[in-house]
């Protein structure tokens, strides 16, 4: 059956019980010429741990767009961050929606099967995720909508088009079902104004009006799902679902006999302290009479504990307005800074607020050392300058953990810092810079602290950010009619809270921010008074920053020395020399890193000392100066520096043979003595000299010709 639904500016196209019917549920949908299946499996039996065992996979198929994967091996692999990054969005939008109690094991698959490049992937995806759900067995009060605002010469748009979002100051992607909002991600987009860059951060008002404006389009779009697959949806199955307090006898002899020990345990700062405590009281009221006269058995107990500990936390801070460790609600834990503490990297920052800690170090790079990433609504590779990566080992909240490659939570945090910061970076820099956070401890924040860190760790390395970025997260409690919003949260607010709502930007501002909402709905005026509330704490924040950006001290002997001029376009073929030969030699000799714009003329030289980049500079005006006799005979050398003409067609293909790789691309030789050169953008896997490519010729200059790959 096929459902057609025009909504939210945009005609989605649904064919339901077309494919994949022996999954629990399964929806293909179109919009454009996008096509994604969205598939629902669970399993018949549950787990014995209480927990929600959801699994999403969002997976792009690269004959979405008709090319085939490259590298060595020719099949989709490793799943790239955007993948990574919209499951994380899909399951941070569905999970909420579960029964509580539910412990089947779920998966949720999403295919991207046909990629239009003007429509937005992540909004289709989660749709199409909901839908599928909506229409399993597993019972579901209505399906979720997603929706993303832009902002375009001041006004609101929904659900723009790839290439209108690149115009827009805002991108703001909100998930809800009816009136209630789930998960919201926003950041504000830079932009050029008359020759000055934006960082157009947005206030809180405006932000507000946003998410209203975001939240009455996801309640059409969920009414008008649940109107259309209302019908089509499975019948319930006859599930069961774990119990909220598995033993009611238990809650009430803790609550007679332990309350003022778990409260002692409660306010122990860090996570693995908390829990040796727990632990404790558990392992006494195991001893206790009642409890061997009952058989009680350790598992419920712990179970039992835990969840009367929230109600522990919850009631003190709705009723005596007081945390655990005896802050004011609105209270910014203690921090201290300092930069510049490793001598020999670029810049750092050590940015310790409480009990979380962050190490956060910035390297410069060139053109090269961008990250390259390949995007199906993209046709060429993506370069990035700005990368920002977040580490989170075991050790920092005191576990004996394996070091593993970073996961979803990883990639998620340092993909927030990124976002957060990226606005106050000079969009054309001609360096690359990457940032490492390194969470050395860990009690809730540790996003927020990377964001702080990366703020000035970039300062700290000379780079002249537009303004200082701040962070901070924020919690919400809702207890029957009353409420309180939390500032700084620890992990155990966080853990035990209704709401997680990190907030970044400057002060005239917010850069980024990220909420998931656990406890379905919120007002607008409760959000309003969030924001207003993390305003104060961002403000409190960037004060004692702004004093520790004072006293940074560079290290200069460190920073890799850049270089920038211009030359004649035509003359940057001299400079590369045949099959790259000068420039390598030029590289080699003086330590330096080249990059050439063949279009503009650009010479960008970076390295490690003044006197290897000064050195360089010389040796290629030397070759500029003096190219114009390279192309006249010279006695009995004249044959060898004469060019010949070749003509090639465009489109015209060969199985090249790599003669050299250098920072900025590789060079293949064609035909009749000419190569051609592969622009680094192209390549994903790196070539060496001998191997054989199949490479198609894309434009003729002259005697300079560019390749990409077939």
């Amino acid at each position: 059956m096929q459902c057609k639904i025009d909504v939210n500016n945009q005609l989605e196209i649904f064919d339901i019980d077309k494919v994949a019917k022996q999954a629990a549920g399964a929806a293909l949908m179109r919009v454009g010429d996008t096509v994604v299946l969205a598939t629902v499996a669970r399993e018949d039996r549950q787990v014995e741990e209480d927990f929600l065992p959801l699994t999403v996979q969002y997976i792009e198929k690269m004959y979405a767009v008709g090319k085939i994967p490259g590298g060595y091996i020719k099949r989709e692999t490793k799943p790239g961050d955007f993948e990574t990054l919209t499951s994380r969005i899909i399951d941070r939008s569905l999970r909420p929606l579960f029964p509580k109690g539910y412990a089947y094991p779920t998966q949720i698959v999403v295919y991207v099967l046909s990629a239009d490049p003007e429509v937005d992937l992540q909004v289709v995806s989660l749709n199409a995720a909901s839908v599928a759900l909506y229409l399993s067995d597993i019972p579901m009060k209505a399906p979720v909508c997603g929706v993303r605002v832009g902002q375009i010469d001041g006004e609101f748009v929904l659900n723009p088009s790839n290439s209108a979002l690149k115009k827009s100051a805002l991108d703001l992607y909100v998930a809800g079902v009816g009136d209630e909002l789930l998960m919201i991600e926003m950041r504000s987009l830079p932009q050029i104004v008359d020759g000055v860059q934006s960082m157009n951060e947005l206030p809180e008002d405006l932000t507000a009006q946003a998410i209203n404006f975001a939240a009455k389009a996801i309640e059409e779009g969920s009414r008008k799902y649940e109107e259309a697959f209302l019908a089509l949806k499975k019948p319930d199955a006859n599930l069961e679902y774990k119990p909220e307090i598995e033993d009611e006898n238990i809650a009430k002899y803790i609550d007679e006999n332990y309350k003022d020990a778990v409260k002692e345990a409660i306010n122990q700062m860090a996570k693995s302290e908390r829990a040796t405590e727990l632990n404790k009281i558990v392992d006494k009221i195991l001893t206790d009479e009642i409890a061997m006269q009952n058989e009680w058995q350790k598992d419920v107990v712990t179970n039992v504990i835990g969840k009367y500990k929230r109600q522990i936390i919850r009631t003190q801070i709705i009723e005596e307005r007081r945390r655990a460790d005896g802050r004011a609600l609105n209270e910014v834990r203690p921090i201290s800074i300092e930069t510049n503490i490793l001598p020999r990297a670029h810049g750092s920052c050590l940015f310790t607020r409480g009990q979380t800690q962050a190490l956060v170090v910035a390297t410069l790079g060139g053109d090269s050392d961008a990250q390259l990433s390949d995007s199906l609504t993209s046709s060429e590779p993506i370069a990035e300058k700005f990368m920002f990566n977040y580490n989170f080992p075991g050790f920092c909240v005191g576990e004996a953990s394996p070091l593993k490659s970073p996961g979803r939570r990883e990639l998620g945090h340092g993909n927030l810092a990124k976002r957060a910061i990226f606005p106050s970076i000079d969009i054309n820099s001609p360096q690359s810079m990457r940032v490492v956070s390194e969470i050395l401890e860990s009690n809730g924040s540790s996003s927020m602290a990377s964001v702080c860190g990366g703020a000035l760790s970039l300062r700290a390395a000379g780079v002249k950010t537009i303004k200082l970025v701040a962070g901070v997260a924020m919690g919400l409690i809702f207890e029957g009619e009353k409420h309180a919003i939390l500032t700084d949260i620890m992990g155990l607010e966080d853990h035990d809270g209704d709401m997680d709502f990190k907030v970044a930007g400057s002060n005239d501002g917010i850069t980024a921010l990220q909420m998931d909402i656990k406890l379905g709905g919120i007002s607008l005026e409760v959000l309003k008074e969030a924001l207003a509330q993390a305003k104060e704490g961002r403000a409190h924040i960037l004060n004692l920053m702004e004093e520790a950006n004072a006293n940074i001290v560079i290290n200069e002997a460190v920073l890799p020395k850049l270089e920038i001029f211009s030359v004649d376009p035509s003359k940057i073929v001299d400079i590369i020399g045949q099959g790259g030969k000068t420039i390598k030699e030029i590289t080699e000799k003086f330590g330096v890193s080249v990059d050439l714009d063949r279009e503009k003329g650009e010479v960008k030289i970076q390295g490690a000392n003044k006197d290897g980049v000064d050195g360089a500079k010389e040796r290629i005006l030397s070759i500029v100066s003096n190219s114009k006799d390279f192309r006249k005979p010279r006695g009995d050398r004249g044959d060898r520096h004469e060019r010949k003409e070749v003509k090639f067609e465009i489109g015209e293909e060969f199985d090249g043979v790599v003669q050299s790789s250098l920072d900025f691309g590789t060079f293949i030789s064609l035909r009749d003595g000419v190569d051609g050169l592969l622009r680094a953008k192209f390549i994903t896997t790196p070539f060496k000299p001998g191997d054989v490519v199949r490479v198609r010729v894309t434009e003729q200059k002259g005697s300079k010709i560019s390749l990409e790959l077939v």
